[in-house]
């Protein structure tokens, strides 16, 4: 079951840009733009395994949520915010925030942070599998059938990322923006490239071409090229 990560961020820019690689991670995501709103949506929402809670929030502070988790749970979490004083970063962990990242940060290295503060309570796991294709998120390695496969990065990263997404159709953009970041405007044939790279290493049929569309992984992945 995929790990719920509750995002409360008043900038709707960061906030869209962090839901988006935390779901190309393969974590559910739930948002709130205010406290009043975060606040609410805590009472429906009994499952969520990691908060990230801006500072700086209308209504009610990301402080004062951390003080209301904090009062019965103790659920992991990380702050966000533009402020990065010593003083609010000593008030941060004095109101037992577990993690404190300030704005402009990598959405990756967010990612990261994520999965280490689950991984240290048990929450997330390491191995990414589907059908006899594997990879260990922690070491970068990607296997088939217990064999090592040797991927570049950017490949692993492509494959990674389209397994978290299994089942769906992730267009050249989408992949461009998950893998290489928005920021990147080459040429979209660049995927292409990557694509049949990674099809080459492996003995099996794993990436499906979906004509004018994009590309996916299937539940079957791994079955044998005919």
């Amino acid at each position: 079951m995929s790990n719920v990560v509750f995002v409360v961020e008043d900038d709707e820019n960061i906030r869209e840009v962090v839901e988006e690689y935390l779901k190309a991670a393969g974590f559910i995501v739930i948002t709130a733009e205010d406290g009043k709103k975060a606040v609410e949506m805590m009472e429906l929402h009994t499952e969520i395994d990691l908060y990230i809670l801006d500072i700086m929030l209308p209504e009610i502070s990301g402080l004062d949520i951390l003080k209301r988790i904090r009062s019965n749970r103790q659920t992991p979490v990380i702050m966000l915010t533009a402020l990065d004083d010593e003083y609010t970063q000593l008030i941060s962990f004095d109101g037992q925030a577990d993690d404190y990242i300030t704005k402009p940060f990598s959405p990756k290295l967010l990612v990261k942070r994520v999965e280490a503060l689950l991984r240290r309570i048990g929450k997330h796991s390491d191995i990414l599998q589907i059908g006899s294709i594997s990879i260990n998120v922690d070491s970068y390695e990607a296997f088939e059938n217990g064999s090592r496969v040797d991927l570049t990065l950017k490949e692993l990263e492509i494959l990674k990322t389209l397994m978290w997404h299994q089942g769906k159709v992730l267009s050249r953009q989408q992949l461009l923006n998950l893998v290489w970041g928005y920021d990147y405007f080459g040429d979209e044939r660049i995927v292409d490239v990557h694509i049949k790279n990674i099809r080459k290493k492996f003995k099996s049929n794993i990436i499906i071409t979906v004509k004018g569309v994009g590309y996916k992984i299937e539940k079957k992945a791994g079955e044998a090229y005919a």
